[in-house]
This record gives structure tokens, C-alpha cells and sequence, in this order.
């Protein structure tokens, strides 16, 4: 499956969680409702996966990623009143260190799911 068509996939799933879930819960909450929408879609995820992080080809540490889908896609949740420049700046750092090319940073915010779409190489995610 390509990049595109999973993040669209995953993006339908926060959705559906979202309906049911609404506003108010912690992250911790919206990632297991997210896990059993994706198990549900019959997509693989992994839950608070340790991601080798690189510098100059060496791996210098790990962090631990809120869920990672089919081993190709970095989510990170949260439940905020809305996404700042700092999330954004985090999943890009997450997407170089680890050379993961995709994230998806989800926000189960007090109106709406807000989606943003992180891509560390174009070409290579949606190519």
C-alpha cells in the first residue's frame, strides 16, 4: 500500500475514533481506541515502538514513537486545544533521525481531529 493511501486510511480511523470518542480524554486513551480502528481496517500498527535515532549514519539513541503503521508511517497523538509549531518540529526531527519518510500528527482537539501531514523526502514518500 503507498504512503498516500495509508495516511488516508489512518486519517479515517482517528476520524471514527474521534466520533465516538469526542474531546477530553488522554493521549494514552485515543492511541488504544486508534489501535483498534487500525486492527479493525486491517492495518498493522505497533504501539509505542523504540526508533533507533541516527547522526551521520551512527545510531546515537532511541525514542519512543506513540504508534508506527506497517513499519513506514511515525503517528504521533495529542489531545491539546490545538497543534503548535513544536509538535510539527518534533515528528520532523523524529521523520530525519529515524529516515522514516511519512508522519502523521494527530490532534483529538475539543472541536475536531486536526490532521498534519510530515514528509521528510517527497519524492520518496509519494513517488
Amino acid at each position: 500500500m503507498q504512503n498516500q493511501e495509508l495516511t488516508e486510511r489512518i486519517i479515517g480511523c482517528a476520524f471514527r475514533v474521534y466520533n465516538k470518542m469526542s474531546f477530553g480524554y488522554l493521549e494514552s486513551v485515543y492511541e488504544n481506541c486508534l489501535l483498534i480502528e487500525l486492527q479493525k481496517a486491517g492495518i498493522s500498527a505497533e504501539s509505542q515502538k523504540q526508533i533507533t535515532v541516527y547522526y551521520d549514519d551512527l545510531p546515537v539513541g532511541e525514542f519512543v514513537a506513540d504508534i508506527v503503521v506497517e513499519d513506514q508511517i511515525i503517528v504521533e497523538l495529542k489531545s491539546d486545544k490545538n497543534l503548535t509549531t513544536v509538535h510539527e518540529v518534533q515528528l520532523v526531527n523524529y521523520l530525519t533521525a529515524t529516515r522514516k519518510d511519512v508522519g502523521l500528527l494527530l490532534n483529538f482537539g475539543p472541536t475536531k481531529v486536526e490532521v498534519k501531514r510530515k514528509v521528510r523526502d517527497l519524492k520518496q514518500a509519494y513517488g
